[in-house]
């Protein structure tokens, strides 16, 4: 089976990408066909600074490679090197209904955010160009978070949208979530997910140890000092705990009997050791592919190349069963 996903290129790994998504990846790579692409298309529906993207490209790709992503057993690319996803999501385009693009849950914070007239097309048309990432490649599973499990439900019905109108091409492809890793929230506020518009709250995987001493240090915890999971009643601590058990591979039962009648002065300090511990051969690793730039070149180009091929064979019998050749 084929498994597809991709990530943009917006700025450093945090723990919630690394146990949300990549840490997935580098399982699925083990029993699957998998293609993992930076994906600089989806990254223009959000402000950038030119100059600044394909360093962001390079600077992804190295973040992958050393936390273990490799190209010998994936394809790894680049979305905009592979021009058949541009093409297709046109074709996609003129099979889905605006309704169903007004109804992403996405989109309409967006909206609110920064008003309907204020908002790109982009961000309006980008489920689409998912589904053409997707579908281009006949993909069965797809990883995804569950803020992104709506658009992949869209990426279904063009699919049937698109087989009924023309010819049966197109699998249904099927989610594969990763339950614990979905779960972590900003060190700062516990009650939002980790993310880098949250920069104090949010723990890069190659941050130095200071730093991540630091931020665990400073985390947010709850009234008390007992080390118990309540995400309702303590859910500063018991996000520090999940992350514990991401990275030491316990469970929360071990970990509250681990921290019987200690505090959470102790609980961090322990958490702040086992995560520099953790990422230290990964940090050594990426420092050394940052200064590899032809390397980091030929992988793209290479799986780039790769990439199209399949791209080509599938996109040829898409344009035939819509009238285009």
């Amino acid at each position: 089976m084929r498994v597809i996903s991709g990530i943009q290129p917006t700025g450093k790994i945090h723990l919630g990408n690394y146990f949300g998504a990549i840490k997935h990846w580098i399982e699925l790579q083990q029993k699957y066909r998998c293609l993992f692409f930076i994906a600089d298309l989806h990254a223009m529906t959000e402000p950038y600074e030119v100059k600044e993207l394909k360093k962001r490209v390079y600077d992804t790709l190295a973040s992958l490679l050393a936390l273990g992503i490799s190209e010998k057993k994936s394809i790894i690319f680049l979305q905009s090197q592979v021009p058949y996803h541009s093409q297709l999501f046109w074709i996609l385009n003129c099979v889905c209904p605006c309704g169903d693009l007004f109804r992403m849950t996405q989109f309409k914070e967006k909206s609110k955010q920064f008003g309907k007239e204020g908002i790109n097309a982009g961000l309006l048309n980008y489920p689409i160009l998912m589904a053409a990432d997707i579908l281009l490649y006949n993909a069965s599973l797809v990883p995804v978070g569950k803020d992104q499990l709506q658009h992949l439900e869209l990426t279904r019905e063009i699919a049937r949208r698109f087989n009924r109108r023309f010819k049966k091409i197109f699998k249904e492809p099927q989610p594969i979530l990763h339950p614990l890793g979905e779960k972590i929230y900003s060190l700062t506020d516990p009650t939002k997910k980790m993310s880098k518009s949250l920069p104090e709250g949010c723990l890069f995987v190659f941050d130095s140890p200071k730093e991540i001493k630091r931020k665990i240090l400073s985390s947010v915890t709850d009234s008390g000092r007992e080390i118990k999971f309540s995400p309702q009643t303590k859910p500063g601590i018991s996000n520090l705990m999940r992350i514990y058990s991401l990275v030491e591979g316990k469970s929360i039962e071990e970990i509250e009997k681990e921290f019987s009648g200690k505090g959470y002065f102790e609980f961090k300090k322990k958490l702040a050791a086992a995560l520099i511990s953790y990422f230290a051969p990964f940090r050594k690793k990426y420092l050394e592919f940052k200064k590899r730039k032809d390397y980091l070149e030929k992988v793209l180009t290479e799986g780039s190349k790769k990439a199209s091929k399949l791209a080509e064979k599938n996109f040829l019998k898409i344009k035939k069963a819509c009238g285009l050749l």
